[in-house]
């Protein structure tokens, strides 16, 4: 069923024939736009909320939430949780680091409170870290959420405004991502300003 054109006369069809054909209809995080419809938003889909400790990834093959199945990536990290709701920017794919790796949506980290796993957050860019996680550099994108009532660091809205007001967020999250793969060296190849976080996003629109 294709769940966009979903309708009142479809819905009466599957009380009369059974609610069986409902749980077909599920979201398709991989095909959501970048942009939010009404304002134009980097959107992220969450795949682990705040304080989690245990990996998921969005499988767009069965449009589901797994562990991950990359060689050598942890299910649990052994660690410290994660310091924000780490998931993907929809609508864009990065280069595969290798032939026999996938092409990855652009993954972020969004400083808020937990969110389920699911949660289609508009987002405002306020950096880029740059990974090299065994000589491979993985851009991630730092974002806080546009709506001001869902911010937990309400004076950071830009990379300068992030820096002056709580200097050891970088820090912090640097220690997080060099310590989230005990079977990965990890080590931070540099920090961004949003504009090469914006920048970033829109070269890996699909």
């Amino acid at each position: 069923m294709d769940c966009r054109r979903f309708s009142i006369y479809t819905f009466g069809l599957l009380l009369l024939t059974g609610v069986g054909g409902l749980t077909a209809c599920r979201t398709d995080y991989a095909d959501l736009p970048t942009f939010s419809a009404e304002r134009k938003l980097v959107q992220v889909v969450v795949e682990m909320p705040a304080g989690s400790n245990h990996e998921q990834q969005y499988n767009p093959g069965t449009q589901q939430f797994e562990l991950p199945q990359k060689p050598g990536a942890n299910e649990l990290i052994e660690f410290l949780p994660v310091p924000g709701n780490l998931g993907f920017i929809p609508g864009t794919q990065t280069a595969p680091i290798s032939p026999q790796a996938p092409a990855d949506p652009i993954p972020a980290l969004v400083l808020a409170e937990s969110q389920p796993v699911g949660t289609v957050l508009e987002v405002i860019p306020v950096a880029l870290l740059v990974l090299d996680v065994n000589s491979n550099l993985e851009p991630v994108v730092l974002a806080v959420p546009a709506r001001p009532a869902q911010r937990i660091l309400p004076d950071a809205t830009d990379w300068v405004s992030l820096n002056r007001h709580y200097p050891g967020v970088r820090q912090s999250l640097s220690l997080w991502f060099q310590h989230r793969n005990s079977a990965a060296e990890t080590r931070i190849a540099g920090w961004q300003d949003e504009k090469a976080a914006d920048q970033y996003i829109r070269r890996w629109l699909r």
